[in-house]
């Protein structure tokens, strides 16, 4: 039996599971007309637009600092807009990072030092360092609060790093999805930080999570607690914050808390629906996960992997990932070419990526991998098609032989990998039935499921390691979308799965393991009904080459 304070969690899980003869309970049909605003902005808040938006303010002095430039490129290429799609009168965005329905209930929050544009002059008056929302319609920071820069230069050993603070308005993925909403907001944060790992990386940064930071601190560093600025608007839920620096830098919680709170702030969020269904029990787990904060001691080495020969990409001059046409060329595939293969080189070079190390953006993370791949492998040239496992910590292959109560093959599929063939045999329409019957579970190379270790994590690391456990899976998500890319296919991340016929495949009983998120990989059928637009009006093809 879980402990008490874990009890909530196993409540939630368990009751949101899909099953054979039900769903997780949502509001069935849509109604349109309270559909969610996908933009939050907060009215009265100063505008600042950022590189590499034509009209931003141009950068004279390199000597300062921090510049506006390098936030403005990280964003654009980690949570800004990649496309605009139409059908007919129907026009809608899509992000750099991915989203359960293209919902996206993430919200970011930049925390940084007084920021030089034009040769000098400040964002903000009187030298004042700054909260600032990111506007992902405009490619804009929102000034929600300036304060002493004195202030932050005393709370960070280096006054050139700057915040990202991530959160969640479970209220845009409620409206579809119901009382699974939360999962999926869990999900889309993950795939966030490593969104904004991944582009921190190509702009020479660092970033990482902190996990001293609690969910009230975040909450007070973003503005979240301040009533007055959300009346009538959704509230949002605390994440996470991470560093992004150039060295591994210690940043003072406590002062800067302070600092924070003595700002002067400014805006009011606007109202995203003017009606709204209460889901009690997405509160009830938010409450129950939260984190009070933690100190971490570093992460045990990693058994290095040999290396894997790199993937061929297809579009000279990408010669490696990550780079900025790929993450901002990411899609979701809606349909697959049931025909076409992969080869065996360019699969095995997918899965050394979603094995743990010290490169972006697993050295985001302060935890060690606790998420493993159950993969159903269907058109991969060179490779037997069937059911596989990959144990992305080789040290947890024991503990899932013995949680795995069937009599599979644990045949070593791979020289370099932990990769095991459970089952020989044509699983497609395993994979397609488990996957809420969706065709494109079946129709890629491959699909799978992502099989947390799930007591024993929440054992050692309380209620809130639910919430990142999803965080984890979003993060391999994310890799895989962009290896997907990177091999010349396309990638889908699955949310709908029926949770108890996954681990009876695996004859996994109890909450050992748990299946958390499901995933795909093959060759796209484009919707040519479909018109596609730049992301930003002021985004051509010529300007994008300059800036590669």
């Amino acid at each position: 039996m879980p402990s008490s304070d874990l009890a909530p969690v196993y409540r939630y899980h368990d009751g949101t599971k899909h099953h054979f003869h039900r769903f997780a309970r949502s509001a069935g049909a849509l109604d349109w007309a309270s559909q969610p605003n996908p933009f939050r902005s907060f009215e009265a808040a100063p505008d600042v637009a950022l590189y590499p938006r034509p009209d931003a303010p141009a950068i004279k002095d390199a000597r300062t600092p921090l510049t506006a430039a390098p936030i403005g490129d990280v964003l654009r290429h980690s949570l800004g807009l990649s496309a605009w799609k139409q059908f007919r009168e129907s026009r809608w965005s899509l992000r750099v990072n991915p989203s359960s329905g293209n919902l996206h209930p993430t919200e970011a929050y930049v925390v940084a030092g007084p920021l030089t544009v034009d040769g000098g002059a400040r964002l903000s008056a009187e030298r004042a360092a700054g909260v600032y929302h990111y506007a992902a319609d405009r490619h804009a920071l929102e000034r929600r609060a300036a304060f002493d820069a004195a202030a932050w230069s005393g709370a960070v050993a280096d006054p050139a790093i700057w915040l990202v603070a991530l959160t969640s308005i479970h209220w845009r993925e409620a409206w579809k999805y119901g009382e699974r909403a939360f999962r999926y907001c869990q999900h889309d944060m993950g795939h966030a930080v490593a969104a904004v790992r991944i582009a921190a990386a190509m702009a020479g940064w660092r970033a990482r999570i902190l996990p001293d930071w609690s969910h009230r601190d975040i909450a007070s560093l973003t503005g979240l607690d301040r009533d007055e600025d959300f009346v009538d608007a959704e509230r949002e839920e605390p994440g996470t914050v991470l560093v992004v620096s150039r060295e591994p830098v210690v940043v003072s919680r406590e002062l800067l808390l302070a600092a924070v709170r003595e700002g002067q702030w400014c805006g009011h969020a606007n109202q995203l629906s003017d009606d709204h269904v209460q889901w009690t029990v997405i509160d009830e787990i938010a409450e129950a996960t939260r984190d009070g904060g933690r100190s971490v001691s570093p992460s045990p080495p990693i058994s290095p992997i040999p290396p894997i020969s790199p993937i061929q990409l297809p579009n000279p001059p990408i010669t490696q990932l990550p780079d900025r046409a790929l993450v901002l060329q990411r899609r979701s595939a809606v349909s697959f070419d049931p025909r076409s293969s992969i080869d065996a080189s360019s699969f095995f070079a997918m899965l050394s990526r979603v094995m743990p190390g010290d490169l972006p953006p697993w050295d985001a993370l302060w935890w060690k991998a606790r998420v493993h791949l159950a993969l159903f492998v269907h058109r991969v040239n060179g490779i037997t098609p069937g059911l596989y496992l990959l144990a992305r910590d080789p040290a947890a292959v024991d503990r899932l032989k013995a949680a795995c109560g069937r009599a599979f093959l644990w045949e070593r599929a791979s020289e370099t990998l932990p990769l095991f063939l459970l089952a020989a045999g044509n699983c497609r329409p395993l994979a397609q039935r488990l996957s809420c019957d969706q065709d494109i579970a079946a129709d890629g190379f491959f699909s799978l499921g992502m099989i947390a270790d799930f007591d024993a994590s929440l054992e050692l690391f309380g209620p809130a390691f639910y919430r990142q456990l999803f965080w984890e899976s979003g993060v391999i998500g994310q890799v895989l979308y962009l290896e997907a890319e990177a091999a010349g296919a396309r990638g889908t991340g699955i949310g709908c799965f029926y949770d108890d016929p996954v681990h009876d495949v695996l004859g996994l009983t109890g909450h050992v393991f748990q299946s958390l998120y499901h995933f795909t990989i093959g060759m796209p059928v484009e919707d040519t009904r479909l018109t596609t637009e730049p992301g930003y009006a002021w985004e051509t093809e010529s300007t994008l080459r300059k800036q590669m």
